[in-house]
């Protein structure tokens, strides 16, 4: 099979099908990616612990920091406790959430992160005006903004306060 195929059969498994957690899968939150193909995950007791991602999820799937987890427990792991068994999209968390499997300790967090992945919009200072010509080059509005990063919001009166 070659790469392109199989990237194709995994990504309709992953936005296709609608996944159930069985009784000893659990769903976590992604806190980070160490490195290694590696997760750093929190369970909705918070308990923190690696997941590892298999290998036909590598270079096909990209998990970031925030997204939702249904994982498998792995017995003789020590550090790495659990390896992924499915990635979580916004469809799959509102029909889990509609069936009631969704943990509760998450629902205030996928709620956040359903109204966080639009981009916020940018406050407009008093007196500013927008001109086509001489704010073109300093308006970033149309840039990609990046959700793995915390938006700092900058005003003039305080970076003048600064100098």
């Amino acid at each position: 099979m070659s790469q392109a195929t199989k990237r194709k059969h995994v990504v309709q498994e992953v936005l296709g099908e609608h996944m159930v957690p069985s009784d000893q899968q659990q769903i976590v939150r992604v806190l980070g990616t160490p490195g290694n193909n590696l997760h750093e995950v929190e369970t909705a007791q918070g308990q923190r612990f690696l997941v590892s991602m298999p290998s036909k999820y590598r270079k096909n799937i990209w998990i970031k920091r925030g997204d939702f987890l249904i994982v498998d427990p792995i017995e003789e792991g020590e550090k790495v406790k659990a390896e992924i068994s499915f990635v979580l999209c916004k469809d799959h968390v509102r029909s889990l959430q509609k069936e009631g499997l969704w943990p509760e300790a998450f629902s205030e967090v996928a709620k956040k992160q359903g109204n966080s992945r639009n981009r916020p919009p940018q406050p407009e200072l008093p007196g500013e005006t927008q001109s086509s010509e001489e704010d073109s080059s300093e308006d970033d509005s149309d840039l990609f903004v990046n959700t793995n990063r915390v938006q700092y919001q900058e005003s003039e009166e305080e970076s003048e306060e600064e100098a």
